[in-house]
């Protein structure tokens, strides 16, 4: 069965610095491709790429804020002049958040701007240069609260379902310009956002009600190794008694 090497493959993962986004960066570089990430925090950033120090591949960061314009433009500048281009995006940034009627204005519309905007954003800019090279992969990473809608997740679950919704539109759009567009959704992942100490993490996953984040990245590696001729449209991971509520 022929499958898609992604030795030497230019990938731009977004928020590599913790969680999936870094459980991913570490799995995509033991395969031999070119990484490019970045994260809001310099210490986060150093320590994350300490850790892929020995990997096949290469893992090259910046720090820089996907919520703003300037930062955008700060990483398809390093997507051009330190990759050389872009073979495919993992889209892993995002935050939590409270119900909307907990949270105050500026930090219900940042979480919108990281998690929805510039989700977005970075897909446009990986579009442009992807349908100039004709050829590409976009990961989106959302997750089951757009199916479970749980109590305390209204403005987290409306960024992920806004983010599927663009994804589904999007691959309609470019279904004929060989672009492939992903999405996977998470169940409840041992990350910085759930609120809970590191031994109930460990308790949850020990009763099978959480994953680790190398468990998701783990599906990001099989969703982007896929042959060409196949299209992974949306992939639920969720550990095997997964909370609804």
């Amino acid at each position: 069965m022929e499958h898609t090497t992604l030795t030497g493959k230019r990938i731009l993962v977004t928020g590599g610095t913790t969680g999936i986004g870094r459980a991913t960066v570490h799995l995509l570089a033991r395969e031999g491709a070119r990484v490019l990430t970045f994260g809001r925090h310099q210490r986060e950033l150093d320590d994350a790429l300490a850790a892929t120090a020995y990997n096949s591949g290469q893992v090259l960061g910046l720090t820089a804020d996907s919520s703003t314009r300037e930062g955008i433009a700060d990483v398809f500048g390093a997507v051009d002049d330190r990759l050389g281009g872009i073979d495919m995006l993992v889209c892993c940034a995002a935050l939590g958040a409270e119900p909307i009627h907990e949270m105050a204005e500026d930090d219900w519309r940042y979480v919108i701007e990281t998690n929805l905007v510039g989700y977005l954003a970075c897909a446009r800019h990986a579009l442009d240069r992807m349908l100039r090279d004709r050829g590409g992969h976009i990961v989106l990473i959302s997750s089951i609260s757009t199916q479970i809608m749980a109590p305390g997740e209204s403005v987290y679950a409306a960024t992920k379902a806004g983010i599927e919704a663009f994804a589904e539109t999007l691959r309609k759009e470019i279904r004929d310009r060989n672009v492939r567009i992903s999405v996977i959704q998470p169940g409840s992942v041992d990350t910085d956002m759930q609120e809970c100490s590191e031994e109930e993490k460990r308790q949850a996953i020990a009763r099978d009600e959480m994953l680790h984040a190398e468990e998701i990245a783990e599906g990001v590696l099989f969703v982007l190794t896929r042959s060409a001729r196949a299209d992974v449209v949306t992939l639920r991971i969720e550990p095997r008694l997964q909370k609804t509520s």
